[in-house]
């Protein structure tokens, strides 16, 4: 049943996101505590104080803390407590998050070969929370095994697969590799020392290797896909315990120094992440200091929404951020009818944005979009080709209807996927129906848990052929902060999987894919960027998603938390690191 967010407090919402905008701040502490968006300025409540526990919260289970073998952003950030990428972002509020930092190499990456190699060597003495040394070739192991054993571990994205020389696509991954040689395109010529042989050149490299597949996994302790209940630590923390959709502990990694880890500090004594928890409840027990963090990092429900920003002391507790993202409709292009693009440009036209975004929670949870792109990416170019007219609070039809009778289809049946642990994209979707019914599409709306949309459903080719899925809810922040980061996983053809696929719309267009192989060999930032901006533009000259709204994100910070910093490189979540308990 559908939940919306009463009249009155949409109205709420609105004028109290207007006030959020422009607030100044309240005469909080000198670390920001207390004044609103405080965490998209800086630190607040900087501390080192150690002890205590950490506690976090999610409204679903994650699709596994492995990892190697993720996709979530959320995940991303939080991995980093107990898994080591070679590279990472600094905690830093808004786009200074963005800068890239070494983290289990001891420094960025030296190309040679115009960019086609590049060459890591990893920090000294780096200990596992076993005792076991951490090597270049457990590294090595990690990118095999979460890039070429799909079939197994099929969650993350596979930039890896498509760059690497991969012995002429012979390998098969560690699992069924029988001669245990692995990738002849990754060397390790030494313990320390790892040497990536690329296909092509690749100008963000760095930005590459700070996905948490590069996180060490010594093959020896690797258990596939039931690797993700007893990871091996290289962070500051190490798995205590694991309840399986419901609670995750941590605690702190004897073998952690400090000496070989310059940003992580080991604050609290244990970190618990409790799994399943309604959001309402997680709203509440973030006000109440039983939980210091949302781990999801999507925001407040509706109703505390309304409720924060209409008392000042607690919209003082508040930041609201863009991350990076976009709220979309996926457009699947195999599916009748939307494989005929005339059918696809009428449900551009059609789809009423200002209900979508009303139904999301007002302006403060994102403006209307018109790009791929959202407008805090690099390369991003204002524009629409698929404007919307208004007579008052009625979407003016008449383009929606003559592209759909040039489509042919009449009236259609069809079917729309939401995650049902997301009620605001539940919402949005229900509004989708509403705005299509007009032109004569009747789409019924199928929702999953966000622990398997991607694998189970949305992500599935051969599912949604089956099931008659033509339109597909979907929020997509960037991989890494640049255009080809955000870009290529949902638009590139040869991103397209069977399984944990983002390119929902399964496009596969030829000059898309050569736009993006192109621009990303190039070393001119301002050339790159460029590229960028005409993927977006091509990429909406086909209709193959529709964009929604520039997503924005309200977050309650809890008082009793200590170094929460809003950060762009994690979608405008907290950054997760360092956070402590205020003592």
């Amino acid at each position: 049943m559908r939940r919306s967010v009463p009249v009155a407090a949409v109205a709420a919402i609105t004028s109290a996101g207007l006030l959020l905008a422009g607030c100044s701040g309240g005469k909080g502490s000198s670390e920001g505590s207390g004044e609103a968006n405080a965490a998209t300025k800086g630190i607040v409540n900087a501390s080192d104080a150690k002890g205590g526990t950490v506690t976090y919260a999610i409204s679903d289970a994650p699709e596994s803390f492995d990892p190697g073998n993720t996709y979530y952003a959320f995940i991303y950030n939080f991995s980093r407590l107990y898994a080591r990428p070679l590279t990472t972002f600094k905690p830093g509020p808004g786009a200074k998050g963005n800068e890239l930092t070494p983290d289990l190499a001891e420094s960025m990456g030296k190309p040679s070969d115009g960019g086609k190699t590049w060459t890591y060597k990893l920090r000294k003495g780096v200990k596992y929370d076993d005792g076991s040394t951490v090597t270049s070739q457990d590294v090595k192991y990690a990118v095999e095994r979460s890039n070429f054993a799909r079939d197994t571990l099929s969650l993350g994205p596979n930039y890896f697969q498509q760059f690497l020389k991969d012995n002429d696509g012979g390998y098969k991954g560690p699992y069924k590799d029988k001669s245990k040689a692995g990738l002849k395109s990754i060397e390790t010529p030494d313990d320390q020392t790892i040497v990536f042989h690329l296909k092509k050149p690749f100008a963000e490299f760095d930005y590459l290797v700070s996905a948490p597949q590069t996180a060490p996994v010594p093959q020896a302790k690797d258990k596939g896909a039931d690797y993700t209940k007893s990871v091996l630590s290289t962070g500051s923390y190490k798995f205590e315990s694991y309840q399986e959709g419901k609670k995750l502990t941590l605690v702190r990694n004897p073998q952690w120094s400090a000496k070989t880890d310059p940003l992580r500090k080991q604050l609290p004594d244990k970190i618990v992440l409790n799994l399943k928890v309604a959001q309402s409840t997680i709203d509440k027990d973030l006000q109440s200091g039983n939980t210091l963090v949302d781990l999801a990092g999507r925001g407040v429900d509706g109703q505390t929404q309304a409720q924060l920003l209409t008392d000042p002391k607690e919209k003082g507790n508040t930041d609201n951020t863009l991350g990076q993202r976009l709220v979309y409709t996926a457009i699947n292009t195999k599916v009748k009818p939307f494989d005929n693009i005339e059918c696809r440009k009428a449900v551009e036209y059609a789809i009423d944005k200002k209900a979508v975004q009303t139904s999301l929670g007002g302006p403060i949870r994102g403006e209307l979009a018109s790009t791929v792109l959202p407008t805090d990416i690099d390369g991003y170019q204002k524009y629409d080709l698929y404007p919307q007219k208004y007579d008052g609070d009625k979407l003016d039809l008449t383009e929606a209807k003559k592209h759909w009778a040039k489509c042919g289809a009449g009236k259609t049946t069809t079917t729309i996927l939401a995650r049902n642990d997301r009620q605001d994209e539940v919402d949005a979707a229900t509004s989708v129906i509403d705005s299509l019914k007009k032109i004569g599409v009747n789409a019924k709306i199928q929702s999953y848990p966000t622990s398997k949309y991607f694998s189970d459903y949305a992500g599935v080719p051969k599912f949604n052929k089956k099931n008659n899925v033509g339109l597909i809810m979907m929020q997509w922040g960037s991989d890494f902060p640049t255009g080809y980061g955000y870009l290529q996983q949902i638009l590139n053809g040869k991103a397209i999987s069977q399984s944990g696929n983002t390119n929902l719309s399964e496009l596969d267009d030829p000059e898309i894919n050569k736009l993006l192989d192109t621009a990303i060999a190039d070393t001119d930032k301002a050339a790159r960027e460029k590229a960028y901006a005409e993927i977006d533009k091509k990429t909406m000259e086909q209709a193959a998603l529709v964009p929604l709204t520039y997503f924005k994100v309200l977050m309650y910070r809890s008082p009793k938390a200590t170094n929460l910093v809003s950060t762009s490189a994690f979608s405008g979540q907290y950054d997760y690191l360092n956070i402590g308990v205020k003592k």
